[in-house]
Parts: structure tokens; sequence; C-alpha cells
């Protein structure tokens, strides 16, 4: 038994708890996306959710070819 949580195996809280097993390496920050965290895959690589959201502009524009622009309203013009 746990002498800090008091229970075996220790609560996944607890600092004597072992670590989640890694399952994918995250494409973004390279850290490892473990165990019961919520992730997405695109064209086969994995990125945390968080980084997949901060970085979502970014991959449609590498990926995919999104632009982005400006609004403009065309003026014309009589050279009369």
């Amino acid at each position: 038994m746990c002498e800090i949580c008091y229970r075996s195996p220790c609560d996944p809280r607890c600092p004597n708890a072992p670590q989640p097993e890694a399952v994918f390496v995250c494409k973004s920050c390279g850290e490892d996306i473990v165990e019961g965290e919520d992730y997405y895959e695109l064209d086969g690589e994995h990125y945390h959710e968080e980084c997949f959201k901060d970085e979502a502009v970014s991959i449609l524009e590498d990926k995919y070819g999104a632009e982005k622009g400006v609004a403009e309203v065309e003026a014309y013009f009589d050279d009369e």
C-alpha cells in the first residue's frame, strides 16, 4: 500500500504512481501522447489536442494550400 495515497496500486494522481505509457509522439511538440490522452491524427501524424488546435491554420496552409487574403472592393473608374 502506498504511503501517500493509501491505495494499491497508486491512484493515478499520486506522485508515486507510475508514468502513463506513451502511445504516440506529437508531431508538433515532440512530447509523448500518453494512454488516456485526447489526440488528433492527420495523414498518419499524431498531435496533442491542444497542439493540433494551436497549429490548425499552419497545417491547413502547409498540407492543403489554404491561403489567407484581404477582402477588397475593386474600384472601377471611367477614363472618359
